[in-house]
């Protein structure tokens, strides 16, 4: 990645906040509702695949594409090797496409790239990988929006569509995250990702979907399967389904994921502090459904929990700078900020079309600076008062850091397992109270 995108900030301290006194915080152990995980995730892969009606039906030496996006799915690199796997073992020639329509800053290679920080490369999965950016058109919606397919995957055999099916994090409908937005978005590659989003909301709630049974229809794509996770991020369920019952599995699993998604238990928060975000944790870089801030025009938003201030300490290296959802906070260091990439932000933003998300807020020279200046302005007359809550990320939440206050809200969700403490700095104004890992 080129580091010619890459802006300079000074290091900006605000007087008025420097004598601000802070909330001491315990660590609060959260209780999740766990489903159990899988106990062989490649034996539960590869009964799904044996049910596969059309894989029966493919000749020796067919070419089969597998989608790979460039989430951060703990079971889906053994999911697709075992694909891989039993694909050679019928005696056909498998390989990996990338689906992640515009990441990577729309480049062929940046998403090769970030297939193998994920763990997906030729020589782990035992298969080429084939990345273009290039598209085949094969429909168009009744809209009159052209729907493209990834030109690799559509000179295919035969293609394998794999995904986690998950909550969005900005909209809440019948089909949300999973499979169908892999077909569309994946697949369709940064021009299918920016005409999709072209029309904003109604893009994602209307021409996907058409868009998505268009590609089905008029792609070879044969089968797919469905990864469900558990609160621990581990999977508790994988599915196959034939072409025609993509949708309905998406639909029908929704909830099921949507039961085992982690929650803060808090209905409002004064000061929420999230140490990392990132494309890898979250599409958004910090999901919405646990920040609250979807902000979208032209869509309620539900604001759950009320987050008064929220402050961004740091960027995932997985992110390659691209710090898509620092538009969602009011506070982020100097050492965020000089790590974006705003070229791979802009190209995210504009092909979502949701440029909000990449706005920057309120710069200051480090962590401790950022997090006195979001305590001075959350809104409490007194610092030691505010209602302070302190994150990895929107993807870990087992073990948080809050104010003793808020310790009597937990209930049946969570335990206290220390005494209160201050937080600490050290001489270069770095957090060192942070959460376990």
């Amino acid at each position: 990645m080129t580091n010619d995108y890459r802006p300079v900030f000074p290091a900006i301290r605000m007087p008025q906040f420097e004598d601000q006194e802070l909330p001491d915080v315990v660590t609060a152990k959260l209780h999740h509702p766990v489903a159990p995980e899988l106990d062989d995730v490649a034996a539960a892969m590869r009964a799904a695949l044996e049910k596969s009606h059309r894989f029966a039906e493919l000749p020796k030496g067919a070419r089969v594409a597998i989608t790979c996006g460039s989430r951060g799915i703990q079971s889906k690199p053994l999911v697709v090797v075992t694909a891989v796997a039993w694909f050679k073992e019928q005696g056909f020639d498998p390989f990996i496409v990338p689906a992640m329509g515009s990441h990577g800053g729309a480049r062929a290679e940046s998403q090769v790239e970030l297939l193998a920080e994920l763990g997906y490369t030729p020589k782990s999965m035992g298969c080429a990988i084939e990345s273009s950016m290039d598209v085949t058109r094969i429909g168009t919606t009744s809209r009159g929006v052209p729907v493209y397919f990834d030109k690799n995957a559509a000179a295919a055999d035969a293609v394998l569509v794999v995904n986690r099916i998950k909550a969005h994090t900005s909209f809440d409908r019948e089909i949300e995250s999973g499979l169908t937005k892999m077909v569309a978005i994946g697949l369709g590659k940064a021009e299918g990702a920016r005409l999709i989003h072209k029309l904003g909301a109604l893009g994602y709630l209307e021409v996907l979907p058409e868009w998505a049974a268009i590609a089905i229809n008029a792609s070879p794509i044969a089968y797919a399967v469905g990864i469900v996770e558990n609160a621990d991020k581990r999977a508790t369920l994988i599915e196959g389904a034939e072409p025609e019952d993509i949708m309905a599995m998406d639909a029908r699993l929704l909830p099921l994921a949507k039961a085992n998604t982690p929650k803060l238990p808090f209905e409002q928060i004064d000061l929420l502090i999230v140490e990392r975000i990132g494309k890898n944790i979250s599409g958004t870089g910090m999901d919405t459904g646990v920040v609250g801030r979807a902000d979208i025009r032209g869509r309620p938003s539900v604001d759950n929990p009320l987050i008064h201030k929220l402050a961004v300490l740091g960027l995932t290296p997985e992110a390659h700078g691209n710090g898509l959802g620092v538009g969602l906070a009011d506070f982020m260091t100097q050492e965020v900020a000089n790590s974006l990439d705003l070229y791979a932000m802009y190209m995210n933003s504009c092909t979502s079309t949701f440029t909000e998300r990449v706005r920057l807020p309120i710069v200051l020279a480090d962590d401790k600076a950022v997090i006195q200046a979001a305590v001075g302005t959350c809104w409490q007359l007194d610092g030691r008062d505010a209602r302070l809550c302190i994150i990895r990320s929107t993807l870990h939440l087992d073990q948080i850091l809050i104010s003793p206050a808020m310790a009597g809200e937990l209930g049946d969700k969570g335990e206290v397992v220390d005494a209160p403490h201050a937080l600490e700095f050290d001489s270069a104004g770095h957090l060192l109270t942070r959460c376990p890992e």
